[in-house]
């Protein structure tokens, strides 16, 4: 039920994710237009609610970078590691698939071929190698060091700490989303980018594999610096 729960969550979180996306960039669609805001509170939400369906069966890691992080700090199995992160991003390639089902007429209303990748995976804004790779390493700093420290509140756990992963998805975004479009996450970026490569569409731009590489090592170095800093500071729980 694990590996289930990972590959649904993670399906559920890229239509979600993508789909505002889409929604907001594609040709004749009704929220065409919506804007940056939209999208950043939607990938909250995107996150939030599978981790409400699936937190208890499989911990609602749904970022391979998260699974390897809380393996390397003691806090998952490393013999489930590979299984987590096989159905991520098998989750995340059917995710982007259904919303590219669902969008397929949007998908072929609109010309610009960047537009239409940029409904499956990220880019950066000003392309520039070392920096994205500094961006990516530092928002997934801040998601698994917030995810790790709200961990020590007594209480903070199911619903509560759900809400608050969604408030850190929507921080990172809204404060450090315009610089490489916030993968945090390889399966969020790599699972789509596979979907756009394979899946049919006219006019499509090529799949810009070379920036894969700071979508799938920027996260996990960002991920395991997060668990490094999590485990040597002196932590005191605190009780409200």
């Amino acid at each position: 039920m694990p590996y289930i729960g990972e590959f649904l969550g993670t399906m559920l979180l890229i239509l979600l994710g993508d789909g505002v996306v889409a929604n907001v960039l594609l040709n004749r669609s009704g929220f065409k237009g919506a804007g940056p805001v939209q999208i950043t509170f939607a990938w909250g939400l995107a996150v939030m609610l599978p981790a409400f369906i699936f937190g208890a069966s499989s911990g609602a890691h749904f970022n391979p970078a998260l699974t390897i992080a809380l393996a390397a700090g003691g806090m998952f199995p490393w013999s489930m590691v590979f299984g987590y992160c096989v159905a991520q991003m098998a989750g995340a390639f059917a995710g982007a698939c259904l919303m590219w089902l669902l969008f397929a007429d949007h998908f072929d209303a609109t010309e610009d071929p960047l537009l239409k990748r940029a409904c499956f995976c990220t880019s950066p804004s000003i392309p520039n190698r070392p920096r994205n790779f500094l961006s990516e390493i530092v928002g997934t700093f801040v998601l698994v060091f917030a995810i790790l420290g709200m961990s020590q509140i007594n209480g903070m756990v199911g619903a509560q700490g759900n809400f608050v992963v969604f408030c850190i998805i929507v921080s990172i975004g809204m404060s450090l989303g315009g610089l490489t479009g916030y993968a945090i996450n390889p399966a969020r970026d790599l699972g789509p980018r596979l979907a756009h490569w394979v899946l049919p569409m006219k006019n499509k731009a090529d799949s810009n594999w070379g920036y894969g590489v700071v979508t799938l090592f920027g996260p996990i170095i960002g991920a395991l610096i997060g668990m490094g800093l999590f485990k040597i500071l002196p932590w005191a729980p605190l009780t409200f």
